[in-house]
């Protein structure tokens, strides 16, 4: 009997997370689906069911201590293995760097650096042993990060830092560990970004979006698709070789060689 490969994905419900999920499906037998919302997690788990694989919703806050541990558990329980770990969750606030309070920074860190530490310590075990993949999701805010975003910024860099030194000890491991930074996608997030943008001056959501767009020197938003795609890529066999790496995906936004 072959065992399903099997993939974990965090922020799941919505967004970049639910996309990846539905992607991913095509690829790996079983798919983990962790996140706060079980409405949208049922959603997610349909989709990935329709592309053929085995939905396993697993509800979890990362914020709680037992959490990390606790997916771990649930997955191997279940599928008795994982082959991917996909760090996605962790939805970090704009706030101006001179606005942003202690409290507000420790809450950034924890609900995204440290969620995807913590689970990366659990899966790492079980990655070994089926010498498996993890994605982590940065973005190029890490690079370029504005006062708006001096939170998303600092937090990116870091989960950048962490992932390299994870990527390290995966050359002996037997662990390939890749960041992903996308840029200006357009999820359900940026969307309510630009509404509030639209709201609050004598503009339309298109020229918000066109401004934005202006601003940061690109010709048009990523989609949630096109991230999916290099994330699969990134933890399929054909992407083997590529290991402590970050990559952009953002139109160009941040030129670099």
């Amino acid at each position: 009997m072959v065992e399903k490969r099997v993939a974990i994905v965090t922020g799941a419900s919505s967004g970049i997370g639910a996309v990846t999920a539905s992607r991913l499906a095509a690829d790996f037998e079983g798919i983990v689906l962790v996140a706060r919302r079980a409405d949208e997690l049922q959603k997610t788990a349909e989709q990935v069911r329709a592309a053929g694989a085995e939905p396993f919703i697993v509800l979890a806050d990362l914020l709680e201590a037992d959490a990390a541990q606790r997916i771990i558990l649930e997955t191997v329980d279940r599928f008795g293995r994982i082959d991917a770990l996909i760090n996605i969750a962790g939805a970090v606030p704009q706030v101006n760097i001179f606005e942003m309070s202690d409290v507000q920074w420790l809450a950034a860190m924890e609900v995204k650096f440290h969620s995807a530490r913590r689970l990366t310590m659990q899966a790492w075990p079980h990655l070994v042993s089926s010498r498996g993949s993890i994605i982590f999701m940065s973005g190029t805010a890490a690079e370029n990060p504005k006062p708006a975003a001096a939170a998303i910024g600092a937090i990116n860099a870091a989960i950048d830092a962490l992932s390299k030194a994870f990527a390290e000890q995966g050359i002996a491991d037997g662990v390939q560990v890749n960041t992903v930074l996308p840029g200006p996608i357009m999820t359900g997030r940026r969307q309510a970004f630009l509404e509030k943008i639209a709201s609050s001056g004598e503009v339309t959501m298109d020229q918000a979006a066109q401004s934005f767009l202006r601003e940061s020197r690109i010709h048009r938003f990523g989609q949630p698709e096109e991230v999916a795609e290099l994330i699969a890529f990134l933890v399929s066999p054909r992407a083997r070789f590529i290991t402590g790496t970050a990559i952009r995906i953002d139109g160009g936004e941040i030129k670099g060689i």
